[in-house]
This record gives C-alpha cells, structure tokens and sequence, in this order.
C-alpha cells in the first residue's frame, strides 16, 4: 500500500514537472500569428501551432505579450506565451509592448499602461507612439512633442510632426504638413535641443551613424553633425541596415555602402532591408531574397516578403499569410 502510495506522489511529481518545463518551453520560445479560416493563433518555427486559433484578430508578441481580439467588433487585451489572457480586453486599440509600457486607446484618446494593465500615464492623447531610448512621441493640441515614462513632457509639444528617438536623436518637422514638398526637417537631441537645424525636406531616423534626408527630389545620407556623407542623388533611399542601403535610381534598386559605393547594381523592381544577412527584393513581379554578394537565395515567388526575424520571413502569397526560413523552406501558409 505504502509502494503504491510512494508511486502515486513520484508520477505526480514528474506530470508536474513535465507540465513546468513545457510551459518554460512556450515561454522562452519564438511565436509568430498565423491564421486558419480568418481564426488567429500562434504557431512556432516548425510551423506548428503553440496557440490554437481562436482570436478574431491578433498581433505579434512583443516582450512577453501579444494584443488581440476576441470576438468581432470587440475590444483589445493582451494575452501570454500560454495563451492566457493577462490583460482583459478593454481597449479600442491596443498596441505591442515596448520599453515595458504599451501605448492603448479608450474613449478616443490615447495613454500607456503597464504589464499588469494598469494606466501608468492616463488616456489624454489625440496620438501617441512606442517608447523608444525611454521617450515617445505624443500629439496634444495639435502639435507633437516628447514624454518619458512618468508621463512628464520632456519636450513639449511644438512640432508639426516628429519621427522616434534613435541613436540619441529625433527628425522634428516645422512648416509644412507630413509629406509636403515644403516642409523643414532637422534632429533634436533628448533636451529638445537643436543638433541639426531644419533644412531638410524630409528626414529620417539615424540608423548605423547615418540618416537618409531629401533635397528637393533627391535622397542623400548625413551624418550626426548633418554633413552630407552621400550626396543627394537618389530617387529614394532606405536606412542602413547591416552596412548596406538600398536606392532606387531610373526605376531601379540596388544597394549602397556607406561609403556611397554601389555594391549590388541597380536591377531590382524593388529592394529592402537587410536583416540576418538576407533582403527581399522583387524580380518579375516577385519578391525573393539575396546576400550580400546580390546572390539569389530564396527565390522569387512571393507577392511580398518581409526581413527575416529570428531566422523567419513573413510573406504574401495569393492573399495568403506564410512563413519561410532562410534556407527557403515555408514552414506554414494559410489554408
């Protein structure tokens, strides 16, 4: 009786730890949304469901939590790497974590909340964005400006659009609407202070030390003390990622270093970021993906394809949402 007592308790003790590591498992790993018959769940890099579908809609995780919907017409919460929903659905719309904080909208107005749920600074933003270098960008009386994670304005709102924090640095616009030929871009350090004096007709973040500007019709590439690094010659230009840069020139993409020089010639219908090594770039009206060398790895055969994160690529095919890794295998498409 003792045996089969003894015995009982170890099985118990074991089903317990199993269940604790497997859940440790789902924890620690890589999940991406996927959907089957418009029903949203989350599967892993096998292609495997871990969260059966089951949510009217649902985004990607972000530090731990990921927003969904549950039901048509309803409301935003957050739910775990488990599938348990931590954070009642109670928002209009409900945006990914970042920097712990996660900006949400209730009754037309926007405010940040903690991992718990809570109102850390109160819904009073016609407009807010991520946390980024411990600053986001918020909208009030119709201009925008910077708040820290107390909800103190850090710089107060004045500009006409402004553009993240990164690498100590923000694009801040005056004169002129988003995307308006007249409009003057310039950086501001994290005091509100002017590094670089608005000038440019358009700006964006500095990414690896450079940041693409626009000159009248052109893009060119400046540097933290606004020197133009790469002359404004390009038709459009994307931010460096990886030490390369993609530009479109007469119709065609290609890739630049940092230097300016062009290290994959122009010949793509269009190209972007490298990540992990990889760029999606279009050939006949479908996006593949290249190495550094301008070598096809994955071939063309995606209606669109984004960068790889995590060693997997979301891509389009006939309206269907896919996955594939970087050795060209799709690991899931809708069905």
């Amino acid at each position: 009786m003792k045996n089969s007592i003894l015995s009982a308790i170890i099985a118990s003790v074991i089903l317990v730890m199993m269940s604790a590591c497997s859940n440790q498992q789902k924890l620690s790993m890589d999940l991406w949304r996927a959907s089957v018959e418009n029903s949203w769940g989350f599967i892993n890099k096998q292609g495997e469901f871990v969260i059966s579908p089951q949510f009217y809609f649902a985004n990607n995780f972000s530090e731990g939590l990921a927003p969904v919907i549950l039901v048509e017409e309803g409301k935003e919460g957050y739910i775990d790497r488990l599938g348990n929903i931590v954070i009642n659905p109670q928002f209009d719309i409900a945006y990914p974590f970042k920097e712990g904080l996660a900006s949400v909208k209730i009754d037309e107005k926007w405010g940040y909340i903690d991992k718990q749920g809570k109102f850390v600074i109160e819904p009073q933003y016609g407009a807010a964005g991520d946390f980024n270098e411990g600053l986001a960008r918020v909208y009030l009386d119709g201009k925008w400006g910077f708040i820290d994670k107390q909800g103190k304005s850090v710089v107060n709102p004045q500009f006409d659009y402004v553009v993240p924090f990164n690498e100590g640095l923000a694009v801040v616009q005056i004169d002129g609407k988003y995307g308006s030929i007249d409009r003057q871009c310039g950086f501001i350090d994290k005091h509100g202070k002017y590094v670089i004096e608005p000038q440019f007709n358009a700006a964006e973040i500095f990414s690896e030390d450079l940041a693409r500007v626009r000159v009248g019709f052109k893009w060119g590439f400046i540097d933290k003390q606004g020197q133009f690094v790469i002359d404004p010659q390009f038709d459009v230009a994307y931010n460096f990622s990886e030490g390369l840069a993609s530009f479109k020139q007469d119709g065609k993409w290609g890739f630049i270093d940092k230097q300016g020089n062009i290290v994959i010639n122009p010949q793509y219908e269009s190209a972007f970021h490298f990540k992990e090594g990889l760029a999606p770039v279009k050939i006949d009206g479908k996006f593949g993906f290249i190495d550094k060398q301008g070598r096809i790895v994955i071939k063309p055969q995606f209606d669109y394809a984004h960068e790889f994160n995590n060693g997997v690529a979301e891509f389009d095919l006939d309206r269907k949402l896919g996955y594939v890794d970087k050795q060209g295998n799709i690991i899931y498409l809708e069905k």
